[in-house]
């Protein structure tokens, strides 16, 4: 009997060692990500690959290369500064991307890929001087595949992106940017990849701020900030692009906040749904007449329209007749203008769209203000001067964030009017700590929800 139970008491011993180490083994393995070659050093130059480690600052003056199968992870509260003067394209450092790129800033710890002069650069922003703010300091993202290689995601999360615009050059695919062309914050063109932008900030860029040339994107919960001299877009996708845009608060494009178009030979059809997006004062620095706003689809392009509050911009939601109209749906946006003179341009002249049942607009102005808590949008009167403004013209408080809170009043016309009956595409493949975090469609309209859901900035 002595001999049974010390048999027992060991077996029991054993089964509870082996039962403690197994739980300690998943507690370490769950949601981690592991730190690959820790980058020490403050200056980045030629291939880069590793980890930028968290709290630290580092430097780029030239080109910077992630080459095919290598990977660059910026860990929360870093700092990557490019150091340009965007005069020639030697002097506009670019981060090439053939391999993949990861940003995992935090909300309590966002990262930055700025340049040296932030802060006199956002302080022209918000004093209105636009002496410098769309120089073009450096050349951006440029990510696609090397000759014969296969290329990698890029996971952007919790991170300011700005000021990037500087002269492509020689070095640059003749593909993607002539000579002389300002480069955009992020270049995306791989149709087999990813592209995850998830509430980081986008801030100042000389064109557009993002474009995606074939790729499945998730862009969520993200601030775009006047972006765009006397032209480009928030967002521009051509063929290939694929998944979903929402929740965003996008204020001051150029030109529109968010485009689609087919245009390219990809064979796959560009395919973007975009709701609850907040959408406020663009269009007005386009210099060509009729253009810019607020969303625009064509070239075969298709998708989703939904929960979009359009306010104050130069055109509302453009249909051009060679878009996918069969495959177009769109209702729900409301519509807002503190002037006639852009009561009238809510249709474009050249546009198919219609306003739809669901809409809620200005038939006068100032008719139906969404009534945010924090920002004034009748603060400047476009009764003037619908557009095209220069930079020098348009106000830049109009633009800037700063302090504003645009959540919405209980008493908004545009609370409870969402659509919710329709689904995101939610393509993005990545998993784990890099999967899309994708919101599904508001109750309320635009990027802010009253249950404190949608954009969190």
């Amino acid at each position: 009997m002595k001999i049974l139970q010390l048999l027992l008491i060991s077996l029991s011993g054993l089964l509870l060692l082996n039962g403690c180490h197994k739980a300690e083994e998943l507690n370490i393995s769950k949601g981690l990500i592991q730190v690959s070659r820790p980058i020490t050093s403050d200056t980045l130059k030629g291939a880069v690959k590793g980890t930028l480690l968290s709290g630290k600052t580092y430097y780029f003056s030239s080109d910077i290369t992630i080459n095919d199968g290598d990977t660059l992870q910026m860990q929360s509260g870093v700092r990557l500064i490019a150091i340009g003067d965007g005069k020639t394209y030697q002097t506009s450092p670019e981060i090439i991307v053939h391999g993949t790129f990861i940003s995992l800033g935090t909300r309590d710890a966002p990262n930055y890929i700025t340049v040296g002069n932030y802060t006199d650069l956002h302080n022209q922003a918000a004093t209105g001087s636009y002496t410098n703010i769309f120089n073009g300091y450096w050349g951006g993202l440029v990510c696609s595949p090397a000759a014969g290689g296969t290329g990698g995601d890029v996971i952007i999360k919790w991170t300011h992106l700005e000021f990037a615009g500087g002269p492509s050059g020689p070095n640059n695919d003749a593909a993607i940017y002539a000579q002389g062309d300002p480069r955009y914050l992020i270049y995306f063109g791989n149709i087999k990849k990813n592209l995850v932008v998830e509430d980081s900030w986008i801030f100042g860029s000389k064109d557009d701020a993002i474009r995606v040339v074939g790729g499945k994107i998730s862009i969520m919960r993200n601030t775009f900030e006047l972006c765009g001299q006397a032209g480009g877009e928030f967002f521009n996708m051509k063929s290939g692009t694929v998944g979903d845009i929402a929740f965003n608060m996008m204020i001051g494009a150029a030109t529109n906040a968010i485009k689609a178009s087919d245009s390219g030979s990809s064979g796959v059809q560009c395919n973007v749904n975009m709701y609850n997006n907040t959408i406020i004062n663009c269009g007005f620095r386009q210099t060509k007449a009729g253009r810019g706003g607020s969303i625009n689809y064509e070239k075969a392009a298709r998708g989703l329209v939904y929960n979009n509050l359009i306010l104050n911009c130069r055109f509302g939601i453009r249909l051009v007749s060679d878009a996918d109209l069969q495959n177009l749906a769109y209702n729900n946006q409301l519509y807002y203008a503190n002037s006639q003179a852009i009561v009238t341009q809510f249709l474009a002249g050249d546009g198919k769209a219609a306003f739809q049942p669901n809409d809620i607009r200005s038939t006068t102005p100032q008719q139906n203000n969404p009534t945010f808590y924090g920002y004034d949008l009748n603060q400047f009167n476009y009764s003037a001067n619908p557009g095209p403004l220069t930079a020098a013209a348009e106000p830049a408080y109009l633009n800037v964030v700063g302090n504003s809170n645009f959540r919405l009043q209980p008493s908004s016309p545009a609370v409870g009017k969402g659509k919710t009956d329709f689904k995101p595409l939610s393509l993005v493949t990545a998993t784990g700590a890099l999967a899309a975090s994708v919101d599904l469609p508001g109750k309320d309209l635009g990027a802010y929800q009253t249950d404190g859901t949608g954009n969190q900035h």
